[in-house]
């Protein structure tokens, strides 16, 4: 088994956080080469021929509203759909070996308060998988989340790689356990994109179209086609 390349050392340092705010060594990523596009960080793996993330993670819950998609299991569980052991940080690993580009989430542009448009590259698509009885079964991840103001599941979106906050030297996704967020005034490492991000009171679990609170599932990140320029 083969650490990653030498030659990507300066991106796994980026990915982690500088002196002043460094983690415990426990914490400390080692990348694992699995053949010879694959690799693993902890429990998570990564292809860098597709650029394809898998982590694994349980079904957190299934009503209350939600300002999560995703957290670690000692984060804001009480408000996340999914839990997962693997941290904000190797998943930030992950997105900097892909050459993934941040697109800081609570930048606004200047015509009033709306969000500035993602950087390009940085839109990822979100999807899960699991097993129902013998039967494999994956679904968007947006089908799981049901939108109040329509009685539907989430408007399809981008999910945006953000980077991470950094206050006061402490990497806030990886002190606060937020993996992908839902509502945007949380400091996640991901955030959605969509109509209404903005908005902490329309979110829930779509129960019916889910497996049981605590079904193992694994959450995929892959990347999402860029929109066709105007002609």
């Amino acid at each position: 088994m083969r650490l990653f390349p030498a030659a990507v050392l300066a991106l796994l340092a980026a990915a982690l956080p500088s002196r002043a705010e460094e983690a415990p060594p426990a914490e400390k990523p080692v990348v694992e080469q699995l053949d010879a596009t694959r690799f693993r960080i902890g429990q998570l793996t990564f292809d860098r021929k597709t650029r394809e993330i898998r982590l694994p993670a349980v079904v957190n819950q299934a009503d209350g509203l939600l300002e999560f998609a995703l957290v670690q299991r000692q984060g804001k569980v009480h408000e996340s759909l999914l839990a997962t052991d693997v941290s904000p940080v190797q998943l930030n690993v992950a997105f900097k070996l892909l050459r993934y580009p941040a697109s800081p989430g609570q930048q606004f542009d200047d015509a009033g308060g709306k969000p500035a448009a993602a950087v390009p590259g940085s839109r990822l698509d979100l999807a899960v998988e699991w097993r129902d009885g013998d039967r494999p079964r994956r679904a968007a991840l947006r089908e799981w989340i049901l939108y109040d103001v329509t009685g539907e599941a989430m408007p399809d979106g981008a999910w945006i790689y953000g980077g991470g906050e950094n206050a006061q030297g402490e990497f806030l996704p990886g002190s606060h356990g937020d993996v992908i967020a839902i509502f945007s005034g949380n400091p996640a490492l991901m955030y959605y994109e969509g109509k209404d991000r903005g908005n902490d009171e329309v979110w829930r679990p779509f129960a019916k179209r889910m497996p049981a609170v605590g079904t193992p599932v694994t959450v995929l990140l892959t990347p999402r086609p860029e929109p066709l320029p105007p002609p």
